[in-house]
């Protein structure tokens, strides 16, 4: 008895549908995936006549120790400030949160492997990714520094320095001794495995 191609088809699509759906779960189980939704990053911008400090504690990051991605990504208007006018100034003016709202960085961490899991421990490393303000995006190799601790969850902590300038923020004349031409970022995030 001949059995139509059309059988064949349906049939073969089943079985590969199948497979898939088994291979898929292995696969993704493999991928060692930490992440939180709680990061914290702040910033401080030292100036001749004010000091300006925010912090933001809504960052989301994503880190896939398998293959070293990793994504942190946050909304520009929770970042929280001492005076409720600079908060006002931040994203209304320069960041332009509501054409902007988010600053993420994408990249690939160098320097800690699968290994280093079983490691309890400070390892220093180092991301090359690009960071997105303000609608610009900027190559950044940040160092890290990532904690492993006894019960297998990790800490990430690093600090670098962002120039406004380099993301068309703007910053006028009237107001350029409040404002830092170089900004202090800290970015603070306890992950677990996923």
């Amino acid at each position: 008895m001949k059995i139509p191609a059309t059988i064949l088809v349906r049939r073969s699509l089943r079985v590969g549908g199948v497979i898939t759906a088994l291979l898929v779960p292995a696969i993704t189980f493999a991928q060692q995936n930490f992440g939180t939704r709680t990061g914290e990053v702040s910033f401080s911008s030292a100036a001749p006549l004010e000091n300006i400090d925010a912090v933001n504690h809504a960052a989301a990051a994503v880190f896939n120790v398998t293959t070293g991605d990793v994504e942190v990504s946050m909304l520009m208007k929770a970042f929280e400030f001492e005076k409720a006018l600079m908060q006002e100034h931040f994203n209304e003016n320069y960041v332009e949160s509501g054409t902007y709202p988010k600053g993420v960085l994408k990249g690939k961490v160098t320097g800690f492997a699968e290994a280093d899991l079983k490691k309890p421990g400070k390892h220093p490393a180092t991301v090359d990714g690009d960071l997105t303000i303000h609608g610009v995006t900027q190559r950044i190799t940040p160092k890290v520094t990532i904690t492993v601790a006894a019960d297998g969850a990790l800490s990430v902590a690093s600090d670098f320095i962002v120039k406004p300038e380099d993301y068309k923020i703007i910053i006028p004349a009237v107001v350029r001794g409040h404002i830092a031409q170089e900004v202090k970022v800290k970015v603070r995030l306890e992950v677990k495995k996923l």
